[in-house]
């Protein structure tokens, strides 16, 4: 949505009544309108992106702390001091002084590995590669198992192909990163892939949005485009572990005109990673994450074609930013995720299959509150 539209190709099952072609030109003209003036104020306001994340490249970071004092939910009452380090040039190694504690749910009670945020003082790093940043979360791998990296980096890819869909993401960056648990008597280490994600406060500052965090909000008062695009994602990854009414693995930031924008997040249980522990709620009707279930709430449905065709006009955008970031992963394990992304796209080139698929599944206001 970082792009402006500037026409559309639609081939033979792609044609809809007047009615609904109607609806997606207003639509259309009504996104060029708020993408115009949201990047006018982003080039007047908008803060740089960090530079941590204004590159791709594997660092190497090491962290010391000890694993059971920030599995504890004592730990985030104040946090336990350590140090990051990083690898400045292949040789050489800095460090800033932070504070860990552990976050999340799911992951923290069944994981081997908690996932981490890490707090640290401006002027600690002021001048660094961490400069900007005054908290990072750090998604660790959830077993202590061969495989376990590369459900991570197809957690990772998540982030990655979000980027050219949608101006409002977290930007990320995949590190080796050197655990040692000196809460252990033989401060035992660990070498893992992590990522590191901004703090959703950057993520509102670069709009001069506000968090709406604590509350549940209405669909109808979300932004429906953004809304609409994020819900095609979710299901696009084959993820049912979120609610935008709820905040579940999804932020709100009020934007200046008082308009909500989901920030999605957390998309270890979505069927493009297929976790070992990934699971589906009992209340859905399907039987395995692998499968695909769309979430979103239902809106017109000239808007729904809009997004679809929206999708298939970034296809290749898509496909680039899956390349440059599935070549952490081997050969077999990129061809299976291929597979299942090129489903996707097929549910939109067909007729049938996205009314079936998308279309016919959207969920009433009624059920704004699952």
């Amino acid at each position: 949505m970082g792009n402006s539209i500037s026409s559309f190709s639609f081939n033979s099952g792609f044609q809809r009544r007047n009615y609904f072609l109607l609806q997606l030109a207003v639509y259309s003209v009504m996104l060029l309108f708020f993408l115009g003036c949201m990047n006018m104020s982003l080039a007047q306001k908008a803060p740089k992106v960090p530079v941590l994340f204004q590159n791709d490249d594997v660092i190497d970071f090491q962290l010391s702390y000890s694993f059971k004092e920030v599995k504890s939910r004592k730990s985030d009452e104040e946090g336990k001091p350590g140090f990051l380090k990083y690898n400045v040039d292949g040789q050489n190694w800095d460090s800033v002084s932070v504070v860990i504690r552990g976050r999340g749910n799911f992951r923290r009670d069944r994981c081997f590995f908690t996932p981490l945020k890490v707090k640290m003082k401006k002027k600690e790093v002021k001048g660094t590669l961490l400069a900007g940043n005054k908290t990072l979360k750090v998604v660790l791998p959830c077993q202590n198992a061969k495989d376990a990296d590369d459900f991570l980096i197809k957690e990772y890819i998540c982030y990655k192909i979000y980027e050219p869909i949608s101006p409002y993401h977290f930007n990320t960056r995949l590190v080796n990163l050197n655990l040692t648990d000196d809460g252990s008597k033989q401060q035992k280490g660990y070498e893992v892939k992590a990522i590191l994600i901004e703090d959703d406060k950057l993520v509102a500052n670069r709009f001069g949005a506000k968090l709406a965090k604590g509350r549940e909000i209405n669909p109808m008062r979300i932004q429906d485009t953004a809304l609409v695009v994020q819900d095609f994602f979710q299901y696009f990854i084959g993820n049912t572990d979120w609610s935008s009414v709820a905040q579940h693995n999804v932020s709100l930031m009020q934007l200046p005109n008082t308009t909500y924008i989901p920030l999605c997040y957390d998309f270890d249980m979505a069927g493009m990673v297929n976790a070992r522990y990934a699971t589906v709620s009992e209340m859905l009707s399907i039987n395995a994450v692998t499968e695909r279930l769309y979430r979103g709430f239902c809106r017109d449905e000239g808007l729904f074609q809009y997004v679809r065709a929206y999708y298939l006009e970034k296809e290749a955008l898509i496909w680039k930013a899956f390349d440059d970031a599935s070549i952490h992963l081997n050969p077999k394990t990129v061809t299976g995720i291929k597979g299942y992304m090129v489903e996707f796209f097929d549910i939109l080139k067909d007729e049938r299959k996205f009314n079936n698929e998308i279309l016919s599944r959207c969920r009433s206001l009624q059920a704004s509150n699952n």
